[in-house]
């Protein structure tokens, strides 16, 4: 079988879809199909409602991918029928029941601490003087510093949004752990890369690897469509 050409990317918590743009750079050189989800990050329903209507308007099958909070919601979603394969960049792989404050709720001993801010009317920041070393440490400074400036608004109902069904109990998996993430744990990445089964690659990068790794991550996306491709 041909290799999956439609590829999805979702993104996760404080951020917006731009940040996807290397790695669809490179994706769309080697001619890939991409779109880019832009999620609200209000709640876990909404931002699977938006990936799915991205996948409903797909002409094949796609890989599902998602970074951090990403995850999640491709886990939920990756049961639409077009998503023949799923991706994730160092991202949160919640089984059923799970959320991300439960994944994050007993972190291991001497493990950083992501800057997360008090919630303010329902919403989380991280501390912008903090952003850069947490979760952007191997971006170039104006952009970790225009990412900490440019936060998006993530809700308290996503990051307690749980899983229902979990797409890689029955669809194929990729895993890219970044081993420097000072967001979610390395080891806790591969915690959850290796319940899911999936395909793991690991690769020096902050918990911002996708913008600042994009040939790294989008060669792990080409192996997931070429991987599902030979199983369809």
């Amino acid at each position: 079988m041909a290799p999956i050409r439609n590829i999805v990317l979702v993104h996760g918590g404080f951020v917006d879809g731009s940040g996807w743009q290397g790695v669809y750079d490179h994706l769309t050189s080697d001619g890939y199909r991409v779109a880019v989800v832009q999620n609200p990050t209000l709640s876990l329903a909404g931002d699977v409602a938006a990936t799915r209507q991205v996948l409903d308007g797909l002409d094949g099958p796609a890989v599902l991918v998602g970074h951090s909070y990403g995850g999640v919601v491709i886990t939920e979603a990756g049961t639409h029928p077009n998503v023949a394969a799923l991706a994730y960049i160092a991202a949160f792989a919640p089984d059923e029941g799970e959320s991300v404050s439960t994944l994050i709720a007993d972190p291991p001993p001497g493990a950083p601490v992501p800057p997360i801010l008090p919630p303010q009317d329902g919403f989380l920041f991280l501390d912008r003087d903090r952003f850069a070393a947490s979760f952007a440490g191997d971006v170039p400074e104006k952009t970790a510093a225009f990412m900490a400036d440019s936060q998006v608004p993530w809700g308290v109902e996503a990051l307690e949004g749980a899983v229902s069904e979990p797409a890689w109990r029955t669809k194929p998996s990729w895993y890219l752990v970044a081993t420097d993430d000072r967001m979610i744990p390395p080891p806790a990445q591969q915690a959850m890369s290796e319940r899911a089964k999936a395909v793991v690659t690991e690769t020096p990068g902050s918990h911002a690897v996708y913008v600042s790794r994009p040939a790294v991550v989008a060669a792990v996306i080409a192996q997931a469509a070429q991987g599902a491709g030979g199983q369809a």
